[in-house]
């Protein structure tokens, strides 16, 4: 919550952590997990649970909002990384950006959660959505230290990066779920 309320005392919080790969377990994963569930959950009370076909709607949409949220996350880290050293002149550094990429998800994960049990929020939930440029650009220069002449770009591509890819891969399951149905 410090991450919303606070974002660049959160990040001093954050870069005090030694193990940079904390993040999955004690982040990622369990934020993953309670969007995964807040999406069946409110699957089942907008279908209700007439039958096995309500239950079948529940999980993909569960299945699809954990692999959209867990590759998008991998994506964005892996591709941020790859921006970072190739035109912000910065060391590869995987674990810091994947680091990075998982607190900065902060935003996407809560408004995911949200709008799995009140899914007419989602427009609310669109705008507060860019919430993540400010996260995002308080952690580019306490964790990554990013150079200030650097900063807005790397705080552009970075939030853009982490808004598209899980929303990308969530096209594509859900595309293939119908094609392969």
């Amino acid at each position: 919550m410090l991450l919303i309320s606070s974002p660049a005392r959160a990040w001093e919080e954050i870069r005090l952590e030694e193990d940079r790969r904390k993040v999955f377990t004690a982040f990622v994963y369990p934020m993953i997990g309670l969007c995964g569930l807040s999406v069946f959950a409110g699957s089942l009370l907008a279908k209700g649970w007439e039958g096995p076909q309500s239950f079948q709607y529940a999980m993909t949409q569960c299945c699809a909002v954990a692999v959209a949220l867990f590759g998008g996350y991998f994506l964005a880290a892996y591709l941020i990384n790859g921006v970072c050293v190739r035109f912000f002149h910065m060391k590869d550094d995987l674990p810091l950006v994947q680091q990075f990429a998982g607190y900065a998800l902060v935003v996407p994960f809560l408004l995911q959660i949200v709008i799995g049990i009140l899914p007419d929020f989602s427009i609310i939930a669109l705008l507060l959505l860019f919430y993540i440029v400010y996260v995002v650009w308080e952690g580019s220069r306490v964790l990554m230290q990013v150079a200030e002449s650097f900063r807005l770009r790397f705080t552009f591509v970075s939030s853009v990066l982490l808004m598209i890819c899980p929303l990308a891969i969530f096209f594509i399951f859900n595309e293939l779920m119908v094609l392969l149905n």
